[in-house]
């Protein structure tokens, strides 16, 4: 089948093997569309395991789960890419998620920052984002993105976060100021 992540390769030999441990994503988009597929395949362990070991603290593998279950799965466009490449240690992906939760279609727009290990190994540390209704909120490319706060549905501060890191929405997008 094609690889979920929208490279147009086969799963098998894209995101797969990299979701299984058979080999190590090469560079920091690699992780990211592993990442991705992982989602779409409710593979959470993988979600876990990519994370940075600082950033596991606040993974909720429960609550994300049950996450990523509930959602139906569109695409992923990869944005922009700053460094991350197989000499790097470290990397940014920018990409746009389109989910549909309930039946409402969704883009989550991240940066998303990665670090690689002595041992080669990429991992996910952290991501600004926000998430609007398809079609609404398109920003030009230079901008940051800005949290939006949803109307509804009303997330509890230690709900676990709508955009599916894991972390409790207080420490995630409903973070205020610098301190996310």
């Amino acid at each position: 089948m094609t690889c979920t992540c929208g490279s147009s390769l086969n799963f098998s030999s894209c995101c797969e093997p990299i979701i299984t441990g058979e080999k190590k994503a090469a560079t920091a988009e690699q992780l990211m569309r592993a990442r991705y597929s992982s989602y779409v395949a409710g593979n959470i362990d993988f979600l876990e395991k990519s994370l940075a070991p600082e950033s596991r603290t606040d993974f909720d593998k429960a609550s994300t789960k049950k996450w990523a279950q509930q959602t139906e799965w569109k695409s992923l466009q990869i944005m922009s890419v700053d460094k991350g490449g197989e000499n790097d240690s470290k990397g940014t992906v920018e990409f746009m998620a389109t989910y549909k939760v309930d039946g409402e279609g969704l883009e989550h727009h991240e940066v998303s920052t990665f670090r690689k290990d002595k041992d080669g190994n990429w991992y996910f540390i952290d991501g600004e984002s926000h998430t609007h209704k398809e079609g609404e909120g398109h920003h030009h490319h230079h901008e940051k993105p800005v949290t939006v706060v949803r109307e509804q549905p009303k997330i509890g501060r230690n709900d676990p976060c709508t955009c599916g890191s894991g972390k409790k929405y207080k420490k995630c997008c409903g973070a205020i100021g610098p301190e996310a």
